[in-house]
């Protein structure tokens, strides 16, 4: 039996959202011919309302808004949240609040919603590959529609989708989630601050295969979001960036696309690719497969291996995307194939003519009260040949914390007894990690350009946090430099001080003197 779900007029719609302005605006915005075309109204104390479009403005009255117009407009809608925004019932329009200092509403943005269906044809093949897919663009292009649209597909092919539905912009503003959203489900969330603890119920509570986010923007919110993706369901969201070089160089949100890392090579590596001893990569894997650039709303540039394109971004290449367009009639064109040779993987880009020995077996690592992300970032960062083990019976090596040792654990002791050997750190950190798998390689110690480096990053994670500026080490000009280049990478200032040969980096933000 066919399910079929209740469609709402857009015609409807349009009239809940004129409903709630005082006549003259309402009267003003009727008599538009194009108002079919309207993203916004704009309601700001002691000046005319305004209409707003995708590339002009037309303002409504020549008579400034009152407090009296603001209350009527706020009378006829939902209570505001946390996040200063509220909503009409059974619809998707978004109304946004700005407050003086003592609290009071003095601005109202009357964001039109409206669920558009065939937005997404120009990238159905993507959506049903099952991958995890991360929406960019600029504010007021479309994502949140494109979003919509793609829960309502999947849904209604059968998936189990779930939206967590933070300003109720993906569903509407009711119990009843819109019809736009097909067979979709919606978490609401009652504070925005709490955005990343209802993805992961989302995903602990009811068993989805696709979950659907907007608005990724803040670290825990790309923590939940790499966690749902490491539990094998598939990732739809947008995220704060119209580009995929702006999420790398966003220092809250550069996990969504791996992170980056300063790494120390070996002379052999370093001679064999060619670079410094100390090169910026890719910390993890993405938690996104694959990231869409939205150009305007017919028009998209599509990275399909995330992975392989971030490497090669913090290489110097500069890759190519593939570019669609939808012309007038409908039909999805390719503009630009996707250069692969553009991006080359790391195994292509650094071996050479060196051909791998696949009788090589990895060393097995089992993490007991360990990371198992945080040894894959360490594996990756040193270069060395390991895997992790399912089971420890499986394992060469067990890496466990000095806190469980010392309690002799049952397990320890049996594992013990085995003759497999045990490393054991202080902390669950990729630092104490890469120390331990340093030993057990034979590595040797960390030099002194790697400890450097080390130190700027966690002054630059520091800066961000508190605002207060760091001054580092004294090191040498050589280092010296690549500690001005790793800040200009998260958008920070530095500046060296002092005299040789105690000239060291101090790292600010630019409001500091």
């Amino acid at each position: 039996m066919a399910v079929r779900v209740h469609q709402i007029s857009p015609s409807w719609e349009l009239s809940q959202l004129l409903d709630i302005f005082p006549l003259p605006v309402r009267q003003a915005l009727v008599r538009l011919t194009n108002i079919e075309e309207i993203i916004e109204v704009v309601l700001d104390l002691g000046r005319p309302p305004e209409a707003r479009f995708e590339h002009d403005f037309k303002y409504l009255s020549d008579a400034a808004v009152t407090h009296e117009d603001i209350a009527h407009v706020c009378s006829r809608i939902s209570p505001f949240g946390a996040d200063n925004r509220a909503g009409i019932e059974q619809t998707l329009h978004r109304i946004s609040a700005i407050r003086n200092r003592t609290g009071k509403i003095v601005g109202l943005t009357c964001r039109v919603g409206r669920a558009i269906y065939g937005t997404i044809d120009i990238l159905m093949d993507v959506l049903r590959s099952g991958k995890s897919m991360c929406l960019l663009g600029r504010p007021g292009i479309g994502k949140t529609t494109m979003l919509r649209e793609c829960a309502r597909v999947l849904s209604e092919e059968r998936k189990r989708v779930v939206i967590v539905d933070t300003s109720n912009e993906i569903a509407g503003d009711s119990d009843i989630p819109h019809p736009g959203i097909g067979l979709a489900r919606r978490m609401q969330v009652a504070d925005p601050a709490l955005q990343h603890a209802v993805m992961i119920e989302a995903v602990e509570n009811h068993m989805p295969e696709v979950i659907v986010i907007d608005e990724i923007g803040t670290e825990a919110e790309a923590g939940a979001a790499r966690t749902i993706a490491e539990r094998g369901v598939t990732l739809i969201g947008t995220a704060h960036g119209q580009t995929l070089e702006n999420l790398l160089m966003n220092p809250t949100l550069s996990d969504l696309v791996g992170g980056v890392s300063a790494v120390t090579l070996s002379d052999e590596e370093a001679r064999r690719r060619g670079t410094r001893k100390t090169v910026l990569e890719r910390k993890a894997p993405p938690t996104f497969d694959v990231v869409i650039e939205i150009h305007d709303r017919d028009r998209l540039a599509i990275h399909k291996n995330v992975a392989d394109v971030i490497d090669a971004l913090l290489r110097g290449y500069q890759p190519q995307p593939e570019i669609r367009q939808r012309e007038a009639g409908g039909a999805v064109r390719v503009v630009q194939e996707a250069d692969t040779e553009s991006v080359p993987r790391l195994a292509e880009a650094y071996d050479g003519d060196r051909e791998p020995d696949d009788r090589d077996r990895p060393l097995s690592i089992f993490p007991y009260g360990v990371s198992r992300n945080k040894i894959e970032r360490a594996i990756a960062n040193l270069h060395v040949h390991a895997a992790i083990a399912r089971k420890w019976d499986d394992a060469d090596v067990v890496l466990t914390l000095k806190t469980l040792e010392r309690k002799e654990q049952p397990k320890l002791k049996q594992i013990a007894s085995d003759n497999v050997p045990i490393y054991s750190i202080k902390t669950n950190t990729t630092t104490q990690i890469q120390a331990a798998l340093r030993d057990v390689f034979n590595l040797g110690s960390v030099d002194n350009e790697e400890l450097a480096l080390r130190e700027a990053e966690e002054a630059i994670y520091q800066v961000l946090l508190t605002s207060q500026a760091i001054e580092l080490a004294p090191q040498t000009s050589y280092i010296r430099r690549m500690q001005h280049q790793l800040a200009e990478r998260y958008r920070l200032q530095s500046r060296s001080t002092g005299m040789e040969p105690n000239r060291r980096v101090r790292i600010y933000k630019t409001t500091d003197s």
